[in-house]
């Protein structure tokens, strides 16, 4: 019997599973929907929809970059131990690398194209995912970078990671080991803002509204308030800036020096892994031991 490409969407409908399981489940039953739902739900492909309301706030970030692009993803799943695994980890390589050459502005897009390799929709590809691993897989958030001169990243045990975009007054291995070392420091330090000039006006007037209601400082008089609060606030900026923080390799100098008269910070974008995430609360060692003991 010939499959049609309606039949295979119908079935990936009802199932959730990907284009070529749908399509090997229907030549496998002779094009009869209902023992292909039956095929596909032995085979643990068909549920692969129903996991996608679970808390998937586990994963790993990866990073990827060709000359002066880069990019940066972050892929979640339900467990740690998944996590860990050599394929997954590999997987969230390949959708960085994806993500890459595909050029996608959104993950809605990026879910919607078709992957150029394989023929299959990035969609599909991860609910095929889901359904060999048996979690939750989802692509939370990517970012791009397009730059004029160099791109570098660093990925802490896939948990924090950071894409940084420089300009370097001569691109060579001093400037690649110096980006790459500012990469590690924004994620050891976490840094908001590349320089004082970016902090917005109301980010500093909070902190001075805030520091100016402090027990300590209520029975001092108005003016001196004003020099200790300032004082204060100078500090709190000077920490949130990449610039002025003291290098985290050698807290002598800050990165200001480390880079003048080589190279100057565009921008940058860190992430923590499942930051805002809602976590699992159940135990994943007692969830094993209770199925076992099942």
């Amino acid at each position: 019997m010939e499959i049609k490409a309606s039949m295979v969407k119908e079935l990936r409908d009802k199932t959730g599973a990907g284009m070529m399981d749908a399509k090997k489940a229907l030549v496998e039953t002779n094009g009869d929907m209902d023992k292909a739902i039956e095929f596909l739900r032995q085979k643990g492909i068909a549920s692969a929809d129903k996991k996608m309301g679970r808390i998937a706030a586990e994963g790993v970030i990866a990073s990827t970059i060709d000359s002066n692009k880069g990019v940066m993803v972050e892929i979640n799943c339900e467990t740690d131990f998944v996590a860990k695994n050599e394929d997954f980890k590999s997987f969230a390589q390949d959708m960085a690398s994806a993500i890459l050459a595909m050029n996608p502005s959104s993950v809605e897009e990026f879910l919607a194209m078709t992957c150029p390799k394989c023929g299959q929709k990035i969609e599909d590809i991860i609910k095929e995912k889901i359904a060999k691993i048996g979690e939750k897989i989802t692509i939370r958030r990517f970012v791009k970078y397009d730059a004029d001169c160099c791109v570098n990243t660093y990925i802490h045990n896939g948990k924090i990671g950071v894409l940084l975009e420089a300009k370097c007054v001569n691109c060579n291995d001093e400037t690649k080991t110096i980006t790459k070392d500012i990469c590690l420091h924004i994620a050891s330090n976490a840094p908001e803002f590349v320089s004082r000039e970016e902090i917005p006006a109301s980010v500093i007037e909070e902190e001075k509204r805030i520091e100016m209601g402090k027990e300590d400082l209520a029975k001092k008089p108005e003016n001196i308030r004003e020099k200790i609060v300032e004082g204060r606030v100078n500090k709190l900026m000077s920490q949130r800036c990449l610039l002025e923080q003291p290098f985290v390799k050698n807290p002598d100098i800050t990165i200001a020096q480390l880079i003048e008269g080589k190279l100057s910070i565009v921008k940058f974008d860190r992430y923590v892994l499942g930051e805002g995430l809602e976590k699992r609360q159940d135990n994943f060692a007692q969830e094993v031991m209770s199925q076992i003991k099942g």
